[in-house]
C-alpha cells in the first residue's frame, strides 16, 4: 500500500471486526476478505512528497502562529529567567548566611503542596474504595445499530524505531470492535525510519489502515508527527495510541457512547492506562503501582472536582472540534499530553476519565526508564513555564481553585522532586550533628526535623496505601509489597528531575526515545 500524501487518500473497507465474526448490536459482520486485512505491498512506503513538506510546515507552525504565548518554542519568558536566577541567588545567600532559617522557610513553603498531595491521595483512595466517578462502561446497544450512521473514528499511531512492536500493535488494532468502513487508521512513520516502514510493509492490513510518511525536520517529536497526522485524518473523533498499546476491544464504542450523551464541552476522554509486563523487573512493578494509583484513583478525583487533567500520552479520545479549537498539539513540548490537557481547560473544555483500559509496556531497565522520566519531567517544566507566562491571564481563564491546582500539580510537583533528596540530607546531617534529639536542639531545629520527617512519613504512607489499594482492585494485590521500595523509586525520580533541568537548558526539544521490547503480552497479565 502506498503512503498517504496530501493529494492521495486511500479507500475504506466495510465490516465490523470481532473475534468470533458474530453480529454485535445489530452490526453486519458479513465475511468480506478484502474488507478485513489485505496483503501488504512488498515495497516499503515511498518518500514523502514536496506537498507533504508544506503540509508539515503548516501543522508544526499552527499553534506558534495562532498563539505564540501558548507554544514552548520560546520558553522560558525573559521575566521567568530573571526570577529563577534571583530565586537561586537568594536561596544560596540564605543558606550561606542563615542556613537553619533558610531551610525552615523552604520546608514551611513546601508544606502547603505536600498537604495538598496528601489530601489528593486520600481522596483517590476513596475513589478506588467504591465511589468511582469515571465515565463508561455503557452498553453498545446505546449506539445506532447501522454502521453507516456511526461517525468516522481516526486513530493516530506515531511510530519511530518501532519495528519490533508493529505486528502486535496491528493485531491489537484489528481486534477493535468498530466497523472498518468507519475507521481511519494512520500509521505515522518518520521518513528516515526504514526499519519500521519495512516492518509495516510485511504485515497484512486493510484499506482502512494508511501509512503516512512524516518528512524529516525539526523538532523531531511525537506531537510534530501527531499534528501532521491530524491534518491528514478525516474522523469526527480522534484517538492516539502508542506503538506498544493494547486497548480493550470495545474502547472506541465506549468512548463514543459517552460523547454521545455529553455536551460539546466534553473535549477529551482519557482511558485508563495500565501495565501488561509488571513482573519483568522491580521497575515495572513500581511503574504498575504508579500507573494504577494515577489512572484509577487520582484522575477520577480531578474529574469529579472539575480540576484540569494533564493527559497521559496515549489513549486520549478527542472530538475533532476540540482539537481544532486549541490548534492541536505543541510540537515543541516533549510532554505534549500534559500541555494539551491544560490548553483544553483554558478554552473551557472538560476532560473525562473513561473506565476502559489500555495496556502498555513499562520500561524494564533503568536506562530506558531514566530517559522516559527525564523527558516527562522536562515537558512538565516546559508546560508550567508556558502557562505561567501570564499568570493573571491563566487565573482569569481557569478561576482561583483550578489555577491553584495547576500550580500544585505541575510547578509544585516538579519542585518536590527536586527538593526531595535535600530532605534526606537535612535529616542525616541533623542526626549526625545531634541537633535532632540533642539537648542543644532549638525550637527551630525541632521544627525542621518534624517538618521534614513528618513529610516523608505521611507522603510515603499515603502513596504506598493508595498504590496497594489500586493494584488490589485490579486483582494484583501481590504487587503491593513492591510499594515498600517507593522511597528508592522517588529518589530515582529526583535524579531524573535534575537531569531534566540540565536537558531543558541544553536541548529543550530533544525527544529521548523509549525503547519497546516487542514481547507480546499474555492475557494472564491483563486482568
Amino acid at each position: 500500500m502506498a503512503p498517504v500524501s496530501p493529494a492521495r487518500n486511500q479507500g475504506r473497507s466495510g465490516r465490523l471486526r470481532n473475534a468470533g465474526d458474530e453480529s454485535i448490536s445489530g452490526f453486519s459482520t458479513a465475511t468480506d476478505a478484502t474488507a478485513v486485512r489485505t496483503t501488504a505491498s512488498e515495497a516499503a512506503p515511498e518518500p514523502a512528497s514536496p506537498e507533504a513538506q508544506v503540509l508539515l510546515g503548516e501543522a508544526v507552525g499552527r499553534l506558534r502562529k495562532a498563539d505564540p504565548e501558548a507554544s514552548a518554542a520560546e520558553c522560558p519568558a525573559r521575566w521567568q529567567v530573571v526570577g529563577l536566577v534571583l530565586g537561586c541567588v537568594g536561596l544560596a545567600a540564605g543558606l550561606l548566611l542563615a542556613p537553619r532559617l533558610a531551610i525552615s522557610i523552604l520546608f514551611a513553603a513546601a508544606a502547603v503542596p505536600s498537604l495538598a498531595f496528601l489530601v489528593l491521595r486520600l481522596a483517590a483512595l476513596r475513589e478506588i474504595g467504591g465511589h468511582n466517578s469515571t465515565l463508561g462502561h455503557l452498553q453498545m446497544g446505546a449506539l445506532h445499530a447501522d454502521p453507516a450512521a456511526l461517525p468516522t473514528y481516526s486513530i493516530l499511531v506515531p511510530l519511530y524505531r518501532e519495528a519490533a512492536v508493529v505486528p502486535q500493535h496491528l493485531d491489537a488494532l484489528d481486534r477493535l470492535i468498530y466497523p472498518t468502513s468507519r475507521l481511519d487508521i494512520l500509521l505515522l512513520v518518520e521518513e528516515d525510519d526504514r526499519a519500521t516502514q519495512e516492518a509495516i510493509a510485511q504485515c497484512p492490513r486493510g484499506s482502512h489502515v494508511r501509512v503516512a510518511i512524516v518528512p524529516d525536520g525539526q523538532p523531531r517529536t511525537k506531537p510534530r508527527a501527531l499534528n501532521y497526522g491530524l491534518a491528514l485524518s478525516r474522523g469526527d473523533y480522534v484517538v492516539v495510541y502508542d506503538a506498544e498499546d493494547q486497548p480493550e476491544p470495545d474502547q472506541l464504542l465506549q468512548a463514543l457512547a459517552v460523547f454521545s450523551r455529553s455536551d460539546a464541552r466534553l473535549g477529551c476522554l482519557q482511558a485508563r492506562l495500565n501495565i501488561y509486563n509488571p513482573d519483568a523487573s522491580l521497575l515495572t512493578r513500581l511503574f504498575t503501582l504508579e500507573y494504577s494509583a494515577l489512572f484509577d484513583g487520582v484522575l477520577p478525583v480531578l474529574q469529579r472536582r472539575g480540576l484540569p487533567i494533564m493527559l497521559g500520552g496515549t489513549s486520549n479520545h478527542f472530538t475533532r472540534a476540540a482539537l481544532e479549537a486549541v490548534d492541536g498539539w505543541d510540537p515543541f513540548n516533549v510532554t505534549e499530553d500534559a500541555d494539551l490537557g491544560l490548553r483544553l481547560a483554558r478554552r473551557g473544555y472538560r476532560v473525562g476519565v473513561l473506565s476502559s483500559t489500555t495496556w502498555e509496556e513499562a520500561p524494564d531497565t533503568f536506562r530506558v526508564w531514566r530517559g522516559q522520566r527525564t523527558r516527562w519531567l522536562k515537558g512538565w517544566m516546559q508546560t508550567y513555564l508556558v502557562h505561567m507566562r501570564r499568570p493573571l491571564r491563566l487565573l482569569s481563564e481557569l478561576g482561583f481553585w483550578r489555577f491553584l491546582a495547576v500550580n500544585i500539580l505541575t510547578g509544585a510537583g516538579v519542585l518536590s522532586a527536586l527538593v526531595h533528596p535535600w530532605t534526606y540530607l537535612v535529616l542525616v546531617a541533623d542526626v549526625a550533628s545531634g541537633r535532632a534529639f540533642g539537648s542543644e536542639a532549638s525550637l527551630l531545629d525541632a521544627f525542621i526535623w518534624w517538618m521534614a520527617g513528618g513529610h516523608l512519613i505521611l507522603s510515603y504512607g499515603a502513596a504506598i496505601v493508595l498504590s496497594w489499594s489500586a493494584v488490589a482492585a485490579r486483582g494484583r494485590a501481590s504487587l503491593g509489597w513492591s510499594g515498600l521500595w517507593l522511597p528508592l523509586y522517588w529518589m530515582a525520580v529526583s535524579f531524573a528531575a535534575y537531569r531534566a533541568v540540565f536537558e531543558l537548558v541544553r536541548r529543550p526539544f530533544h525527544w529521548e526515545k523509549t525503547t519497546h521490547s516487542g514481547r507480546k503480552p499474555g492475557h494472564e497479565t491483563m486482568p
